[in-house]
């Protein structure tokens, strides 16, 4: 098995949701799964992703991702089938025409890039996702007190991307809903901020873009600092790891000038 061709055991354990297949092109998004392609079949055209099945994060992720998608559906594309077995676990959705957002300052995305942000900030919390608190930042909190101000009941995406965020002629979405949380409704448009400097955005000029979402608009600025501060340990604690990684390196400086910006040191 490669990346470009997952086996026939792959292709027998989907053939009774895609028929016999017509068209298979791996993607480059979802470095996380094993396999990811838009396969057209005799059933229609599908994104697929599938992973190992074995114990694990990337097993727990691709279950969290089909039992979200009913509740973040239109916004994601409809999850139509899954499959499984003691080797393979793959979901199948719908294929949806479009291309990665521009994050870059000037872009005309950004307007659609915001309003993605509020559609998902008003998503209510499905019961699914009750037991998915948002945890990831608060072993960088500097106390218990900052860890509690992540604390919330708004669902939470957090994977927000260039790639994730797609734009077509007939919508926009977000795609990969691999790891939904529930937390503070800032943590998403927070994310966002992020991810524009790293574009290219200046800070001032992330959270401008920040304040269209009524997640930002009403959020405590010192919780916001707080994150600020978390998410600067957190990406230095990543680039440390992985030092030569030169997109984990552009995230932290990304934090960095953020944390700077908002007059938090992250010490």
């Amino acid at each position: 098995m490669t990346r470009n061709d997952p086996g026939p055991e792959f292709w027998t354990l989907l053939h009774p949701h895609t028929g016999d297949l017509t068209g298979f092109q791996p993607t480059s998004r979802g470095f996380s799964s094993d396999v990811t392609a838009l396969v057209e079949c005799e059933k229609g055209r599908f994104f697929v992703k599938a992973v190992r099945n074995r114990p694990g994060g990337r097993r727990d992720s691709i279950i969290r991702e089909k039992l979200i998608n009913p509740a973040v559906c239109p916004i994601s594309p409809p999850l139509r089938w899954h499959a499984e077995d003691d080797t393979w676990l793959a979901l199948g959705f719908d294929r949806v025409d479009g291309r990665k957002s521009d994050f870059a300052p000037g872009s005309p995305d950004l307007p659609a890039i915001v309003d993605t942000i509020n559609r998902i900030g008003e998503l209510d919390l499905p019961a699914v996702a009750g037991g998915w608190p948002e945890t990831r930042w608060n072993r960088f909190a500097a106390d218990e007190a900052d860890a509690s101000l992540f604390e919330g009941e708004a669902l939470l995406y957090t994977d927000i991307n260039p790639s994730n965020l797609m734009i077509g002629d007939e919508g926009t979405w977000a795609v990969d809903w691999s790891w939904p949380t529930h937390g503070a409704a800032f943590i998403d448009p927070a994310c966002l901020v992020v991810q524009l400097i790293s574009a290219g955005q200046s800070a001032e000029c992330a959270e401008s873009w920040a304040s269209g979402c009524a997640a930002w608009a009403n959020a405590d600025p010192k919780a916001i600092d707080a994150f600020a501060a978390a998410t600067l340990r957190m990406h230095r604690a990543f680039a440390e790891r992985k030092p030569d990684a030169s997109w984990v390196r552009a995230m932290a400086e990304a934090a960095r000038s953020w944390a700077t910006y908002r007059g938090m040191s992250g010490e």
